[in-house]
């Protein structure tokens, strides 16, 4: 990503059951019971089988399970395009998905070709949630990885780690998979978006000067492959996550492009973990995967905390800088925001 510089679900009983109620008034005693039967179901029948907001535990979602994953994903750096690692990282994550609802996993794969002529093959991987459901909310992140910790001032050609910068969103999704699958349904279909190439053609992020994610940019133009029929309604970012010191900030672009569901879901983060929301827009704006959906038409906000210095693209972005309870701030947020659409 590259920053740019610039100033409870409520239920009710449908409208005809008073036309059922109010006449039971002038019947017999005795033909009561039998008759208000039927009425036990219409509150049932009124929440068409989604959740209630006390079924919707946000507390399920586990930082220490989140930890985990991150851990798991250092085992395989460097994962930036074209290693081992990136493959591996790959099969992990469809791995992760198929223990949960989400198993229905589809890959968007394409070659890219850079300036220099080399070409790389990019995949992204798409799982949804209630597929048939027509109203979608896309939950995204990266999963690739810069080549090198070009900003380490002792090595600068050494592998960076990247447990903040691109293993922490795929925590974030993971575990919320896992979550989402122990819950009732959400009230809308989730597609679950795991970006390649976001650190752009030559793996460097924001240390190339051309840089410009590719896997969103080619999702975000066939859009119609996924959604033939109706856009997605919205669309999260995840990404920078897990700092100890986290401070998230409403990103300038996002209030721009889905202002009320920044709002919503910083005003949900703020009463559950209130000293990792800030209320305030961040003093620059950032591109990111979001950018391409918001330049696509889809209303999009990223979550992010890039404020990450001495450690940020650096061989230091490991795991003991990240924190369970910042990934819970963010995870449980998510969770209680799906429910409330």
């Amino acid at each position: 990503m590259r920053t740019t510089m610039q100033p409870s679900l409520r239920f009710r009983l449908p409208t005809f059951t008073a036309l059922i109620v109010l006449p039971l008034l002038a019947l017999p005693l005795l033909a009561l019971p039998l008759l208000a039967l039927p009425l036990l179901a219409l509150p049932l029948l009124a929440l068409g089988g989604e959740a209630r907001a006390d079924e919707v535990k946000p507390e399920l979602w586990d930082g220490q399970r989140a930890l985990a994953v991150i851990t798991e994903l250092l085992r395989f750096t460097p994962r930036s395009m074209e290693t081992p690692g990136h493959q591996k990282t790959i099969d992990y994550i469809k791995a992760e998905l198929a223990k949960t609802k989400f198993n229905a996993v589809q890959e968007q794969r394409f070659v890219f070709s850079r300036d220099d002529g080399n070409r790389m093959a990019i995949t992204n991987i798409i799982a949804r949630l209630k597929p048939d459901d027509p109203h979608r909310i896309i939950v995204a992140t990266h999963y690739d990885s810069i080549i090198k910790a070009y900003r380490d001032a002792k090595k600068p050609n050494a592998p960076m780690p990247g447990a903040n910068n691109s293993s922490s969103g795929v925590a974030v999704l993971l575990e919320t998979a896992r979550v989402l699958s122990e819950l009732p349904e959400p009230p809308t279909g989730i597609d679950l978006v795991f970006f390649d190439g976001e650190e752009g053609s030559i793996s460097m992020g924001a240390g190339d000067p051309n840089f410009r994610p590719v896997g969103s940019a080619y999702f975000a133009e066939h859009l119609k492959d996924f959604y033939p029929a109706k856009m997605p309604e919205k669309a999260i970012d995840f990404d920078m996550v897990c700092d100890r010191d986290l401070h998230l900030k409403m990103e300038p672009t996002s209030l721009a492009s889905a202002g009320d569901e920044v709002k919503k879901f910083w005003t949900i983060g703020k009463e559950l973990a209130p000293d990792a929301f800030e209320m305030r827009p961040s003093p620059y704006a950032i591109d990111d995967d979001h950018s391409f959906l918001q330049q696509a038409g889809i209303p999009s906000f990223i979550v992010i905390d890039f404020e990450y210095e001495p450690f940020y693209n650096t061989t230091q972005d490991t795991i003991d800088k990240c924190s369970a309870r910042s990934l819970e701030a963010v995870g449980r947020t998510l969770v209680k925001y799906l429910y409330q659409q």
